[in-house]
């Protein structure tokens, strides 16, 4: 009977390792995984050099890992294991604290600020120095101010990274939002900022420009769950949220150009939402070069170099303005703007958030 049981154990591991095989080399590779929000290793060519210097094993690796079978689930236990089992307070950097996922950002890259200053110091040295324009700038927070400190998560020195963000910029007024934002205008399950809960920021910095902001908007719900790109990383099931947009029938009048592809675009571009990430409903996206006109408005015209969360805020600035144009230096070159923007008279407003701050490698 012992040996029966022992024969039947090694017969079930056998299948078990035989099938997982066989999935590997037949199953069609998924190419983007939906709840890590990133393109999946495809199986490399195999080639003499790389075979050699081992480039193709690691390629090889990073394949299986990527298309291993059932990795969804296998990710989730992982999560929970690591979380309710081990007791740790975190998993690949992320965090779950009162219904709130975040990213533990830390520590401060020095570096990294002084890069992205830099490229903003030489598009003022290019664009606006001796041009008859104001120059502003301001700093989103990420969720991790908000929920480090009572959650016992290490963060990084806000403070310091503001301080060197302000010497390193000294063309630019300084304007900060922080006082104004709480860990509830941001999204549970992603790392933006709400739309529905940024209008007294967007008249702060409206007012600090010289406008004002006087319409009053709809918040209307969208109708389907919204999971941010850290659920998905998080792997832990978690409620979802819901996503709200703002209208008023003034925004009937704007006028929205993406100007990388040159086609016309909506403030809230709907069928976004049956994308991979329902926050690019808002402007379309991670674009380039986008221009909000408004036909009502009063003259002014407003540059802002932006990352991500402008896309949510920017149509709210845009009652105050003629034109608002979102340049985002992560998708072109800040030296190829010469051409295709006008500087000459505009307010212009350096507007990012923390997380690309300390990690601005992809500024251009």
């Amino acid at each position: 009977m012992k040996n029966f049981k022992n024969v039947f154990l090694i017969f079930m591991m056998s299948v078990a390792l035989v099938s997982v095989m066989l999935y590997g080399l037949f199953h069609t590779p998924v190419s983007f995984s939906a709840t890590e929000r990133r393109p999946l290793a495809q199986a490399p060519n195999f080639n003499l050099k790389q075979f050699v210097n081992g480039k193709f094993a690691k390629d090889f690796e990073s394949y299986t890992l990527d298309q291993f079978p059932f990795r969804d689930g296998f990710r989730s236990i992982k999560a929970g294991v690591h979380f309710y089992f081990f007791r740790q307070k975190d998993n690949n950097d992320l965090y779950l604290h009162d219904g709130y996922i975040a990213k533990m950002e830390y520590p401060l890259d020095e570096a990294s600020v002084k890069r992205a200053t830099n490229v903003f110091s030489n598009i003022y040295e290019l664009y606006l120095k001796d041009k008859n324009t104001k120059i502003y700038s301001a700093v989103i927070p990420d969720k991790n101010y908000f929920l480090a400190e009572k959650s016992g998560h290490l963060m990084l020195d806000y403070e310091r990274m503001i301080t060197l963000f302000r010497e390193r910029m000294p063309y630019a007024k300084y304007l900060d939002i922080f006082p104004l934002l709480s860990v509830e205008d941001y999204y549970h399950t992603d790392t933006h900022w709400r739309q529905e809960c940024l209008f007294e920021v967007a008249a702060f910095l409206a007012d600090q420009m010289g406008a004002r902001l006087n319409m009053t908007y709809e918040a209307y719900e969208i109708n389907q769950p919204f999971y941010g790109v850290y659920y998905g990383q998080l792997g832990l099931p978690v409620e979802p949220d819901h996503m709200m947009a703002l209208y008023n029938k003034e925004m009937n009048l704007y006028t929205v150009t993406d100007r990388e592809n040159n086609k016309t675009i909506s403030v809230f571009e709907s069928e976004k939402l049956n994308g991979n990430d329902m926050y690019e409903a808002f402007l379309g996206g991670p674009l380039s070069l986008v221009t909000i006109e408004n036909k009502k408005s009063t003259g002014k015209k407003l540059i802002v170099f932006r990352d991500s969360y402008a896309s949510a805020i920017a149509p709210l600035l845009a009652e105050a303005y003629e034109e608002i144009t979102l340049i985002d230096v992560r998708y072109i070159n800040s030296r190829f703007l010469e051409d295709i923007v006008t500087f000459e008279g505009c307010d212009v407003l350096f507007l990012y958030s923390t997380m690309v701050l300390n990690n601005s490698e992809t500024l251009k």
